[in-house]
């Protein structure tokens, strides 16, 4: 019988959970695996808002939806509403579902363009189910036969509790304790073991980080360097507070933005999420309390509670015997709910290039490679919020508008000024309507639109475009108010 690969999970936690149950899930037969982790150590647990890839992970990973989210006092989420972003007073909605009926030609968004030279076409929103139903506070998974592109709001950690049972159950082995020391062995450069506080053990064949952001293993005792952006993501800390409901929830995130940073709202079943997210070069700690607290809905059930940050990323999540998965590899902040996402295609990149055969350099390029493009592309896409402001009014705006952008972001933005080009790739979480509801919620219009949006008789291009919305509006009415369905579908444990 061949003798199991022993895998050592550092640290708990949604990233240490998913880790651990994903790996038994799938390599079970092939790995023994051991989480390490203390009840004196608290989790980060503020990432309660998620993106559609979610849904899938689980239905890969064999979760039962509905348990899910009963245990976690879960939402349904098809979007997220953005205040004040613009431009003060302003607002528009990025959500998940494809915008109209594109082409291998062009998006659908180049028509809309025509139309709208042309004085005819409406909002874009009108051609868009997710976006109709999110600002009409309706849902279900089905609209007739037409399926709604979905994500969640959930307890993150009660999201971690319902992993753990999940993972021991299939036979993880848990440690509880603090790591005290990683032994790494002068030869090879591997990690040998995890020394625990009262002088226990733990030794393995290969090591996964999900220590956070003190990244024990792969930062301190690995010594991979951190490529810090916060020359393009001021922000550095947050401050995240729990309110009781004050109305029913909506199926969407709302992120409104003040002079000094974005304030998230994320309704659970049970209660609100709230925090503020802010860079201390513009504002002090007790200025962004004050702003919190004070557009705040609802009486706060907790503290607000302090969080400190650096925006970037391990330049090698994987190095020698160690992979880091989660914060301990890097962060980007929760404006576009990418945390889990970024968690679920390490995991999965991670169990195609497994190491069987001991870590070998190709394995080890393939998805170093990989990650770099996948966290660069979401940098992008969070920046672009920021650069593509008119906001004036502060510092931290004034900042974001001025400041210098990635190259790759830069091309994304010239390239959709001159002719509303965008385009999806493999590695990039966005796709193109993503891109779009962004540019366009934020003021940026291009142009010109491509031709071939020309090559329809204008008559021709008004009864295609109001078919297409009266299908969104057929579709819409046949949804019920989100609470509605939340109740029938998967009410919460007490």
């Amino acid at each position: 019988m061949q003798t199991k690969i022993r895998v050592v999970v550092a640290g708990g936690g949604t990233a240490g959970w998913l880790t651990a149950f994903s790996l038994v899930k799938r390599l079970g037969q092939s790995l023994d695996i051991t989480l390490i982790e203390s009840d004196e150590i608290g989790t980060v647990g503020v990432g309660e808002a998620t993106v559609p890839t979610m849904h899938r992970f689980h239905q890969f990973f064999g979760i039962d939806e509905r348990e899910f989210m009963r245990a976690t006092q879960a939402t349904f989420k098809l979007g997220i509403v953005f205040d004040n972003w613009g431009a003060p007073g302003e607002s528009y909605a990025h959500t998940f579902g494809e915008i109209g009926q594109s082409n291998w030609l062009v998006e659908f968004h180049q028509y809309w363009l025509e139309a709208r030279a042309n004085g005819f076409g409406g909002d874009l929103e009108d051609y868009c189910l997710e976006l109709k139903a999110a600002e009409a506070g309706k849902f279900a998974k089905k609209a007739g036969e037409t399926p709604l592109t979905y994500a969640f709001h959930l307890n993150a950690t009660a999201y971690a509790r319902f992993l753990r049972q999940k993972s021991e159950t299939l036979g993880v082995k848990r440690v509880e304790g603090k790591i005290a020391d990683v032994v790494v062995n002068q030869e090879t450069g591997d990690i040998q073991s995890l020394m625990i506080e009262g002088k226990s053990r733990v030794d393995g064949d290969f090591f996964i980080d999900c220590t956070g952001f003190k990244s024990l293993l792969l930062g301190d005792a690995l010594g991979v360097e951190f490529e810090d952006w916060g020359r393009w993501l001021a922000s550095d800390s947050a401050l995240a507070v729990q309110t009781e409901s004050t109305e029913p929830p909506s199926p969407y995130t709302r992120a409104i933005a003040h002079p000094i940073g974005w304030q998230w709202r994320i309704p659970l079943q049970s209660r609100t999420g709230n925090g503020l997210v802010y860079s201390s070069r513009f504002c002090s700690d007790d200025e962004a309390r004050d702003t919190l607290l004070s557009n705040l809905t609802g009486r706060t059930i907790t503290d607000p509670h302090p969080l400190k940050f650096k925006t970037g990323r391990r330049v090698s999540a994987w190095q020698k015997n160690c992979v880091a998965i989660g914060l301990s590899s890097g962060f980007v902040e929760p404006l576009e709910s990418t945390s889990i996402h970024l968690i679920d295609t390490a995991l999965v990149r991670l169990m195609r290039l497994f190491p069987f055969a001991g870590s070998t350099t190709p394995l080890v390029e393939q998805f170093n490679q990989e990650t770099q493009i996948e966290w660069e592309s979401v940098r992008d896409f969070i920046i672009l919020h920021y650069k593509q402001t008119q906001r004036n009014d502060s510092e931290f705006w004034d900042f974001y508008r001025t400041m210098e952008i990635p190259d790759s972001l830069a091309h994304r933005i010239e390239m959709f000024k001159e002719n509303g080009y965008v385009w999806s790739d493999q590695a990039n979480l966005f796709r193109a309507h993503s891109w779009i509801q962004v540019m366009f919620g934020q003021g940026l219009f291009p142009k010109h639109s491509h031709g071939a949006s020309r090559i329809l008789p204008t008559a021709s291009l008004k009864a295609e475009l109001a078919r297409v919305a009266q299908s969104v509006n057929s579709n819409l009415a046949k949804l019920p108010a989100h609470q509605d369905f939340v109740r029938q579908y998967c009410p919460a444990h007490d």
